[in-house]
C-alpha cells in the first residue's frame, strides 16, 4: 500500500465519528508523551552531611510553614495582655462612701430631734441601748452588702462624732478615695492601693476612733478598676501575626553552592523545595492532562461545527494533525540538543513554518489555531531554561513570530515569495527578541545576546525553507491543490499552455477570455476564483488533438464539418472533453483541473449538429448528441460551463449590444437550469443571479459599441 492509498484509507475511516475521536486521542497521547518530561518535577540525589556536587537552586517558591509558625508563636509571646481602666468605678465608690456619711448625718439629725423633745420631760442620759438603737437605724438606711463589710464599731465611731468632726472625716476620706481610684488598679494592686489610701487618711486631723473608722471606709471603697480586655488583646495578637512575614524559599534561590556541606537546614530546604524523589507531586501530570483535554476538546468541537459541510474535512484534519505533530516533535528535538542550561535554543525553532504551511494548504483559521497551540506547547517544551514549568518568553516569541509569518505571507505563494517572506521574517524576529528582552528587563551576556539574535534570524529562514521543502509532499500525498500550485499552473510557460498556444491559438484566446469571466463571477459568489481561472486555461486542452475542427481555430480555411456527417462532427466535438481528460491525466494534473475539463459541458445537448441532423432527415436521438458528463459537481465547474457557452455565443454575434448580451446570458443560464445541469452542485439561485449580473457587466465592458471614426481619405477630400 503506497502513501496515497494509505491516506485514502484513513480518510474513509475518518468518515466515522469514532475514528475522529480516536485521532484526537492519539494526538493527545503523543502530545502528553512529548510534554511529560517537561512537567515532571526536577529531582536530585543528595545525602545529609555530604558535599554538594552541584549548585542547587529552588525550582519554585515555597513557604516554610514550620519556620513561619515558629516566628508567629514568638511574636505572640511578645504581645502583653491589654487592660482597660473602668472610669465609672471611681464615681461609684465615691458615691457609695458619700451615701454612708449622708446616712450617718440623717440618723444623727433624727437623734438630735428626739433628744430635744425628751429634754423637757427628763434629763439627758446616754445609754448603750440608745447607741444600739442608732446603729440599727443606720444599718436600715444602708445596703446589706455594706453592712456585711462594715462593723458596728465603725458605725458607732461615726455616730459619736460631732458635725465638724464628721465633715473633716468625710472630706479626708472622699479625697483619698478619689485620688487612689483615679489610678489603674489591677487585681494584684488592690492591697497596695488600700494601703496607700490608708496612709493618706492617717495624715488627716481626727480623733483616733474616727480616723480608724474613716480608714475602714476608705479601704472598703478601694477596689479593682483596671480589667483585662480580651477583645483588644486579640486584636493585638492578630496584628502581631499579620506583621510576621511568611518565611519562603524563593524560586531560583541558591539552596547550596557546589562544594558546600549539606547540613540539616540545607537538606530540609531541599526537601521543602520538592527536589527529593519521595516528595514528588502528581499535580503537574493532572494539570497537563486537563490542559490537553481542553485544547483538543476545543479543536474537536470546532472541527465538528465549522467543517460539517466541507468536502475536504478529513483531508484538512489530517494535514493539520501532521503539521502539528511535526512541529512539536521538532521543538522537542531542538530542546534536547542543548548542552548548556544558560542558552535558550527556543529561538532557533522555526515558529512560522507550520503557520505558513497551513495558510498555503488550508486557510488562515487553521494557521491561527496552530500558532496558539504550539506557542503553549513550546513554552512547556523549552522550560529547562527557566526555573518554572513554563517559559513565558519562549511562548511569546513563538506566538509573535508565527503571527508575523502568517501576516507577511501574501496570497501570491510563489516559492520565491515564500523565501522572501522568510528573509523579512528573520529581520522581524530580531526585533521581537529585542522587544521581549527589553520588556522583561533581562540581563544576559553580550555573547548570549548575539547568539539569540542569530537564532532568531535563522528561525525565519528555516521557516521558509521547511515550508518550501514540505509543501510538495503534502500536495502529492493529499492531492491538495494549493494556491502556489495554481499560480505555477497559470504560468504561460507551462508546457500544456504552450501546447495550446502553439497548436490551437484560437482556443488559447478563448480560454483566456473565459478565465477572466469565470474568475470574476466565482469571486463574486465566494467560490475559488483562482481555481476557476486556472481550470479555464486547461478546460479545452482536448481541442489540441484536432484544432482545425473548432471554429475559433478556423482562420482562412474552410469549415471541415461542412464535408462531414453530423454524427461524425458530433463525435469529434464531444471527443474534445474525453481527449482533454486523457491529456491532463497523462501529465498528472491536479484532480480539480481534470474535473473542470470533464464537467464544464455537463450533459448538455450539442444543439447545432442535432438540429442539423434532424433537418437532414436523419433518424437521431437527442441523448446521442449530449455530452457524456458528469454534470458540474462544484460551483467553479458550473460557473466555467456558463462562462464558456456565453463567451462563445457573444463572440459569434455580429453586432452585440447591451440588450442582446443581457438576453443571451439569461437564456443560456435558464437553458442549463431547464436541462437540470446544476442539480449535483451546491450553487444557489441567488448565486446564479449574481453570476448572470457579473457576466453581463464584464461582457458589456468587453464588447461595448465602439465609436466609428470617419475614413481619413474621405476626410481629406
Amino acid at each position: 500500500m503506497n502513501s496515497s492509498q494509505l491516506v485514502t484509507k484513513i480518510k474513509q475511516l475518518l468518515q466515522h465519528t469514532v475514528f475522529q475521536v480516536l485521532l484526537f486521542v492519539v494526538l493527545a497521547i503523543i502530545s502528553y508523551s512529548v510534554l511529560f518530561s517537561n512537567v515532571k518535577p526536577e529531582t536530585i540525589e543528595v545525602k545529609l552531611l555530604q558535599v554538594a556536587e552541584e549548585t542547587i537552586r529552588a525550582p519554585k517558591t515555597v513557604e516554610d510553614v514550620e519556620k513561619t509558625k515558629a516566628d508567629q508563636d514568638e511574636a505572640l509571646k511578645q504581645v502583653e495582655d491589654v487592660y482597660a481602666l473602668k472610669e465609672g468605678y471611681k464615681e461609684n465608690r465615691v458615691k457609695l462612701i458619700s451615701s454612708i456619711f449622708k446616712a450617718v448625718e440623717e440618723v444623727k439629725s433624727e437623734a438630735d430631734t428626739d433628744s430635744a423633745e425628751g429634754e423637757a420631760s427628763q434629763t439627758e442620759q446616754s445609754t448603750e441601748a440608745e447607741n444600739a438603737e442608732l446603729v440599727k437605724k443606720l444599718k436600715d438606711k444602708l445596703t446589706e452588702e455594706v453592712n456585711k463589710q462594715l462593723s458596728d464599731d465603725v458605725y458607732k465611731a461615726l455616730l459619736n462624732a460631732n458635725g465638724a468632726q464628721l465633715t473633716v472625716a468625710k472630706d479626708a476620706t472622699l479625697s483619698a478615695i478619689n485620688d487612689v481610684m483615679s489610678q489603674q488598679i489591677a487585681a494584684s494592686d488592690v492591697e497596695n492601693a488600700r494601703n496607700e489610701v490608708e496612709e493618706m487618711v492617717q495624715l488627716s486631723a481626727m480623733t483616733t476612733e474616727l480616723k480608724e473608722a474613716s480608714i475602714v471606709l476608705a479601704r472598703f471603697a478601694i477596689t479593682q478598676n483596671y480589667f483585662y480586655d480580651p477583645v483588644k488583646t486579640e486584636e493585638q495578637r492578630q496584628k502581631a501575626l499579620e506583621e510576621v512575614e511568611p518565611t519562603k524559599i524563593l524560586q531560583g534561590q541558591v539552596l547550596v553552592e557546589k562544594g558546600d556541606l549539606i547540613d540539616e537546614e540545607v537538606y530540609r530546604n531541599i526537601q521543602l523545595s520538592g527536589l527529593l524523589e519521595s516528595d514528588q507531586s502528581i499535580t503537574p501530570y493532572i494539570g497537563l492532562c486537563i490542559l490537553l483535554l481542553l485544547i483538543f476538546g476545543s479543536i474537536f468541537y470546532y472541527y465538528r461545527v465549522s467543517e460539517v459541510h466541507s468536502e475536504h474535512r478529513n483531508t484538512r484534519l489530517l494535514i493539520f494533525s501532521l503539521v502539528f505533530l511535526f512541529a512539536i516533535l521538532l521543538y522537542k528535538l531542538i530542546s534536547l540538543l542543548s548542552n548548556y542550561e544558560d542558552v535558550d535554543l527556543s529561538y532557533f525553532a522555526p515558529a512560522a513554518m507550520g503557520a505558513m504551511l497551513l495558510k498555503i494548504l488550508l486557510d488562515d483559521r487553521y494557521s491561527i489555531v496552530f500558532i496558539l497551540i504550539t506557542s503553549i506547547f513550546g513554552g512547556l517544551i523549552f522550560n529547562e531554561y527557566v526555573t518554572t514549568n513554563f517559559n513565558y518568553i519562549s511562548a511569546m516569541y513563538l506566538l509573535l513570530s508565527g503571527l508575523v509569518g502568517l501576516l507577511l505571507l501574501t496570497t501570491k505563494h510563489f516559492r520565491t515569495k515564500i523565501f522572501q517572506t522568510g528573509l523579512l521574517l528573520s529581520v522581524v524576529n530580531v526585533v521581537i527578541i529585542f522587544a521581549l528582552f527589553y520588556t522583561m528587563d533581562l540581563e544576559i551576556s553580550r555573547v548570549t545576546a548575539i547568539l539569540y539574535l542569530f537564532a532568531a534570524f535563522v528561525s525565519g529562514i528555516s521557516s521558509a525553507i521547511l515550508t518550501i521543502g514540505l509543501l510538495p509532499f503534502f500536495e502529492a500525498g493529499f492531492g491538495v491543490l494549493s494556491t502556489m500550485k495554481l499560480i505555477e499552473l497559470s504560468s504561460p510557460n507551462h508546457p500544456l499552455l504552450r501546447k495550446i498556444l502553439t497548436e490551437a491559438p484560437g482556443t488559447y484566446h478563448h480560454s483566456v477570455m473565459v478565465a477572466n469571466l469565470a474568475e470574476t463571477a466565482c469571486e463574486a459568489i465566494g467560490a475559488n476564483g483562482l481555481l476557476a481561472r486556472v481550470g479555464c486555461y486547461y478546460h479545452d486542452i482536448g481541442k489540441t488533438k484536432r484544432p482545425q475542427f473548432f471554429i475559433e481555430n478556423q482562420m482562412n480555411i474552410d469549415n471541415p464539418h461542412d464535408k462531414l456527417k453530423c454524427t461524425t462532427s458530433r463525435d469529434i466535438i464531444i471527443a474534445h472533453v474525453t481527449d482533454g481528460v486523457k491529456i491532463l491525466k497523462k501529465h498528472k494534473m491536479p484532480k480539480e483541473i481534470i474535473d473542470i475539463a470533464e464537467q464544464h459541458h455537463g450533459t448538455t445537448l450539442l444543439k447545432f449538429f442535432y438540429h442539423k441532423a434532424k433537418e437532414a432527415g436523419e433518424d437521431v436521438k437527442e441523448e446521442d448528441f449530449r455530452y457524456p458528463g458528469p454534470k458540474a459537481q462544484t460551483k467553479e465547474s458550473a460557473v466555467i460551463g456558463i462562462a464558456d457557452s456565453v463567451e462563445a455565443a457573444v463572440r459569434s454575434m455580429k453586432h452585440p449590444t447591451r440588450e442582446k448580451i443581457d438576453s443571451l446570458v439569461k437564456s443560456i443560464i435558464h437553458s442549463r437550469m431547464n436541462e437540470d445541469q446544476f442539480s449535483e452542485c451546491d450553487i444557489t439561485m441567488k448565486e446564479l443571479d449574481t453570476v448572470e449580473k457579473i457576466l453581463c457587466e464584464t461582457l458589456n465592458g468587453i464588447f461595448h459599441s465602439r465609436i466609428e471614426y470617419p475614413d481619413l481619405k474621405n476626410e481629406s477630400k
